[in-house]
C-alpha cells in the first residue's frame, strides 16, 4: 500500500534579474529594471521589438532587442500577439531570459526572494513518506537546501544528515544537487517513518495547510 504524501511546490520569484548597463544619464554602470512595456517599430514587412528597461538610478530608458529587423511571416503567431498587447505573462516569462539579458549586458544581478504555492497531490492515512515536486517557471538562484530548510524549517545540518544516511533522495539523484540552484521538475522524497510528529509538525510544513 502506498504509504506517500504527495505534494508539489510552485516556487515564483518577486524581483526579476537586473541588467548592469552604461547609462548616459548617470555616466557610468547601473542597474536596470524591467518597465513590463514593449516597444515595437514596423518598417515594411520588417519588425522591431524592444523590451523597456529603465535605470534605477536616473530613470534614463534602454531598449533591450527582442527581434530585430524579423520578417513579421516569420514570427511566433503567439508571440507576435504578445508583443503587440504588451501581454503581462510574456513579458514577465522574458525578464527571466538570462541568456539574452547577459549578451547584451555586463553583469545581471539575480535574487533569491520568492514566493511558493503548496498544493497536495496525494494524501493517505498513516503516511510515511514525504515526496516533494518543484515546479520552477523562471529561474532563481536559491538552492534546494536553503529551501527546504526555509520551508520546512530543518537546520541545514539536518537536511545534510538526512541525505548523507539515504533518508532524504532526490531524482534526478546528483550527489550535489541539494546545494545546487533549485530547477524545475526535480523530485525529493523523505523517509519519515520515524517521525512521530509527522502529522503535526512535517505535514502542515509541507503542504500549507495549518489545519
Amino acid at each position: 500500500m502506498c504509504k506517500t504524501l504527495r505534494v508539489r511546490w510552485t516556487i515564483i520569484p518577486t524581483t526579476a534579474p537586473q541588467p548592469w548597463i552604461a547609462c548616459g544619464g548617470c555616466g557610468g554602470l547601473r542597474a536596470f529594471q524591467s518597465s513590463d512595456k514593449i516597444r515595437l517599430n514596423a518598417n515594411g514587412r520588417k519588425l522591431d521589438a524592444w523590451l523597456i528597461y529603465k535605470c534605477l538610478t536616473c530613470q534614463r530608458t534602454w531598449n533591450r532587442p527582442i527581434l530585430e529587423r524579423q520578417n513579421v511571416r516569420t514570427i511566433d503567431p503567439a508571440i507576435l500577439d504578445a508583443l503587440q498587447s504588451n501581454d503581462p505573462d510574456w513579458i514577465r516569462a522574458e525578464t527571466f531570459n538570462l541568456e539574452a539579458l547577459r549578451r547584451k549586458s555586463q553583469r545581471v544581478d539575480e535574487f533569491a526572494d520568492f514566493e511558493v504555492t503548496k498544493k497536495i497531490q496525494q494524501d493517505v492515512p498513516e503516511w510515511t513518506r514525504l515526496e516533494i515536486e518543484l515546479t520552477v517557471p523562471f529561474p532563481i538562484s536559491i538552492r534546494l537546501d536553503r529551501l527546504l530548510a526555509s520551508e520546512l524549517k530543518l537546520s541545514r545540518s539536518r537536511l545534510q544528515a538526512l541525505h548523507e544516511s539515504g533518508m532524504l533522495r532526490t531524482d534526478p539523484g546528483h550527489a550535489d544537487l541539494i546545494r545546487r540552484r533549485i530547477r524545475n521538475a526535480v523530485l525529493i522524497g523523505i523517509d519519515l517513518a520515524e517521525e512521530a510528529d509527522r502529522e503535526q509538525s512535517w505535514k502542515p510544513l509541507a503542504t500549507g495547510d495549518p489545519a
